[in-house]
């Protein structure tokens, strides 16, 4: 039996006859993970990341024959499923006999809609795949019945099934560490358009799940609302593993990595007495930054943290389900700054249904006001799995049979907004750039960077990409 895994590239240019490589792209955990539990029992694996290496359909389709699997897995997000479905479509006019598996957050929220479209694709893995991919390869292989496995759909006698969900992994210190080595990739670490981790650079998880329920984020619905740790000694184990492999940078892709204060200066601790050479990234929330907890962090290496502000508005913050104020934002980046954190990001959404143009200017000038390095504005958007998603698809705003494949900027469907999707972008564009060229910002960046060799480092990297960083200024949440 031999399984191989595709992380497809995004659905924009999935035509393009030159492919486009993805510098912002990360490990594939989610597939590195599903490899090494296979490899377990002694099955085949093969992976291909497309995006990182900018590869076209056709030679997608062509590395899919060459290794000639059993079972053909994908991982599918909303901005990578078209891509996915069309390679799948592509092997399968190539070797009709082989199975086509889909998987992740997009497959989990959409299961139904893909198989009914996409005849290529065979089996849905829905939420978390570790257990079951592997009875699921233990039932093709054996020829069994995929009734008996959970947490699947797929089509039988031309009706789809759906079994039962299957259970979260309790767990995590059970599982191997992710099978970097199947993948040879130069990954980057990217905020705005910068490379933050110019060195050997890789992602590790080190919990899974969120309890905060934000209405923009589908995570909680995909960990069914828990959070699960790794033991600390579990996760410093990986990361002597990382730094024995030569790796010197890397990020905490976790939901919520500062969940438990404890536990992160516990890992902290424990990595300053092994004495580990890493440089690295988190995500934080801001009413879970204690100084104690950030001391720790930067004496153990943190580089850069990666704030959700959201907005400057508490009325849209309360839309939001944030649970945050914007007093607590300006406080924890205060906290991180004090703390000795060498760059401090924040994260900034605009675009609420009901959100007016001076709300939007508001939070713009109060990114002004907090002393973050780099802002990073987003719209907000509606997809399979988030909650605003699912009020929109309620009140009839959304038709979810248009927009099921490609997620929607909430300000291009919502009927009363005050603001256009296009005013927003020129806000969002108009506002990074009055923010970066700012003479106090730039006179203070560059104290800060002749302070920090890690700003030197990443400064000297990135010189010869200053017009993509020009450019790279707006996303979609």
């Amino acid at each position: 039996m031999k399984v191989s895994f595709i992380s497809a590239s995004p659905n924009e240019g999935i035509d393009d006859r030159e492919g486009r490589k993805s510098i912002t792209a990360f490990p594939p955990l989610s597939i590195l993970y599903l490899a090494a539990v296979l490899e377990e029992i002694n099955v085949e694996v093969s992976i291909l990341d497309q995006p990182a290496l900018g590869l076209t359909v056709e030679e997608a389709v062509r590395w899919v024959i060459k290794e000639d699997p059993d079972v053909l897995g994908f991982s599918a997000l909303t901005s990578s499923g078209q891509t996915a479905a069309l390679i799948s479509n592509k092997v399968k006019q190539k070797n009709p006999g082989i199975t086509t598996v889909f998987g992740n957050h997009h497959a989990t929220f959409n299961a139904e809609r893909i198989l009914s479209k996409y005849p290529s694709v065979d089996i849905i893995v829905r939420g978390e795949g570790e257990k079951t991919i592997v009875e699921l390869t233990h039932c093709i292989e054996n020829e069994g019945d995929l009734k008996k496995v959970r947490g699947i759909n797929f089509r039988n006698e031309e009706k789809i099934v759906g079994t039962s969900d299957q259970h979260l992994i309790k767990d995590l210190d059970s599982l191997p560490f992710p099978h970097r080595k199947l993948i040879d990739v130069e990954y980057h670490c990217v905020i705005a358009g910068a490379n933050i981790a110019p060195k050997k650079f890789t992602s590790i998880v080190t919990s899974r799940g969120c309890v905060y329920n934000c209405r923009f984020c589908s995570c909680t619905n995909i960990a069914k609302n828990r959070w699960r740790p790794r033991s600390a000694a579990k996760t410093v184990e990986e990361l002597e593993f990382l730094a024995s492999e030569g790796y010197k940078q890397l990020i905490f892709v976790d939901d919520a990595f500062t969940m438990n204060p404890k536990r992160v200066i516990q890992i902290c601790k424990s990595m300053r007495k092994e004495k580990l050479d890493l440089e690295w990234i988190c995500e934080g929330r801001v009413d879970i930054c204690s100084y104690d907890m950030m001391r720790e962090m930067v004496r153990a290496g943190c580089r850069v943290v990666y704030l959700g502000i959201e907005n400057a508005n508490q009325r849209i913050l309360n839309y939001y389900n944030k649970r945050i104020t914007p007093e607590q934002s300006e406080t924890a980046v205060k906290t991180a700054k004090k703390a000795g954190v060498d760059v401090v990001a924040g994260s900034f959404i605009f675009g609420a249904p009901d959100e007016t143009r001076e709300e939007m200017w508001n939070t713009v000038k109060f990114s002004r006001r907090v002393p973050i390095d780099i802002p990073q504005f987003n719209i907000l958007g509606a997809h399979p799995g988030n909650d605003i998603w699912n009020e929109f698809v309620a009140k009839g705003f959304i038709d979810p049979e248009k927009w099921w494949e490609k997620g929607v900027a909430v300000s291009e469907v919502y009927p009363y907004a005050k603001v256009s999707r296009d005013e927003i972008m020129r806000i969002m564009h108009n506002a990074f750039f009055q923010y970066v060229y700012r003479p106090s910002f730039l006179a203070k960046q560059t104290v800060k960077t002749l302070k920090s060799l890690y700003r030197m480092n990443v400064f000297m990297n990135n010189l010869s990409r200053i017009g993509e960083i020009r450019d790279a200024t707006n996303s979609v949440a």
